[in-house]
Order: C-alpha cells, then structure tokens, then sequence
C-alpha cells in the first residue's frame, strides 16, 4: 500500500497543487480544509480523500487525526499548509483577528503535528513540510502578524527537528514567494510590482513550489532536515 500524505488546505491553491504533485508521485492523500472538495477533481480520485474540518477547532484535532488513521492508516507524512492570510496595519487590527491568525498559522498545525508525529516516531519514519513564506524574513507593510506567524513556524520548523530526527523524521518548511492565488488578490497592483523586481521577472509557480515538497517528501530528500527551502524566482536574491 502506498504511504499516506496529510495536506492541509486543499480547497485551492498552492494546497490543491501540493496534493496534486504527492498524488502523482503515487501517495495516498487525505485533504483537509473548511470547503468541501470533490475527489472527482483530481487527476486520481482514488487517491484523494477529503475531510471538511475547521483547523480552527483546536480542541478536536486529536479526535480528527484519530478518525483518519483509523481510517487510513498512519500517516507517512504531513504538509501544514493551511493558513489565514489576513492582512492590516497592526495599531488598528482588531486583537480577535490577531488571535484567530495566530490560532490557525500557529498553534494548529503546531497540535497537528503533535498527534501525526507520534505515529511517525513510532514507525521511525516520516516527513512534516511545513509553508512559510519570504514575508517571514523579508517583512511587509501590512502583514506584520501574517509574518509573525510564519517566523514561528521556521523557529519550530528547526527545533522540531532536532527533536525529531534521531527517531527518522526530517522536519521542514518551504518558502513561497508572493504567489497569484485567492490569498493574494487583494494585493492588486503590487503584484505587478513584486513581479517585476524578482531575479527571473515572474512568480514562481504552485507546481514549482509543490515539486519543492515532493522533494522533502521523496527518498532523495532523506538527508535534510531543520531548514527553509525558498522557491520565489529570486524576489529575496
């Protein structure tokens, strides 16, 4: 039986790519997202399963990884890319939206990795991707708290690891330059912008970022753990 890959936000996007690509590479995934998803989209219905789940339900994510394992098995690994892309210059967000993009980027996928690690420790085997983003490092207006949160996950990204590592498990995270997605529309005219000042002239594409995690996924990826692959055309070169 081919191993079992957990993606979160599946509904569109970089999500949909990133399941798409471990499809392909012959996984098995379960997709979770607060919007149904139809398996019929994908390339192999067979080897997508969907589960509609609010990640902002921190409480219930033990039950949720104990549904789907029992379902389908132990996961091979998971890709924590579900995230709230809420923007806004801090003195004037409201702390209910601090709180809740700090619950969805941060501590979620921070519990989710605690209940799919502990069958991963068990088999001494498996991968957690983490998605960041350039805009940890890099910083932008209006998206200090979203920043924030992905600085978080590359902190825990390399801490995990060593945790982790001597039990089989590699810990990563990849991060996107500014990509042409829902999450981004808002932008508008900057877009245009942040294009034209990048090394290649262009955005990198969702399937280039998800190849990036089938790397990591992958046997040649065996070796690298506790760091940040950037796939942005050169924005941060």
């Amino acid at each position: 039986m081919s191993d079992l890959v957990i993606v979160t936000g599946t509904s569109g996007g970089l999500g949909r790519a990133i399941a798409e690509q471990a499809i392909a590479d012959d996984h098995r995934v379960v997709g979770i997202s607060r919007r149904p998803v139809d398996a019929a989209e994908f390339s192999r219905p067979d080897a997508y399963t969907h589960v509609e789940f609010d990640l902002g339900d921190i409480e219930h994510i033990g039950e949720l990884v104990a549904t789907i394992v029992g379902e389908h098995g132990k996961p091979y690994a998971l890709v924590n890319n579900a995230a709230l892309g809420t923007d806004g210059l801090l003195p004037t967000m409201h702390n209910s939206d601090i709180e809740q993009l700090v619950g969805v980027n941060v501590v979620s996928p921070m519990v989710l990795t605690k209940y799919c690690v502990r069958h991963m420790l068990a088999k001494r085997r498996g991968r957690v991707v983490n998605i960041s983003s350039i805009v940890a490092r890099t910083g932008y207006r209006g998206l200090a708290a979203y920043g924030a949160t992905k600085s978080a996950m590359e902190g825990f990204t390399r801490s995990l690891a060593r945790d982790v590592g001597p039990r089989g498990v590699t810990v990563n995270a990849v991060a996107p330059g500014f990509l042409e997605t829902e999450m981004t529309s808002a932008l508008g005219d900057q877009l245009d912008r942040i294009r034209r000042r990048s090394a290649l002239g262009r955005f990198a594409g969702l399937d280039e970022v998800a190849a990036a995690v089938s790397f990591l996924l992958s046997d040649a990826g065996a070796g690298v753990t506790g760091t940040t692959l950037t796939v942005d055309a050169g924005s941060t070169a």
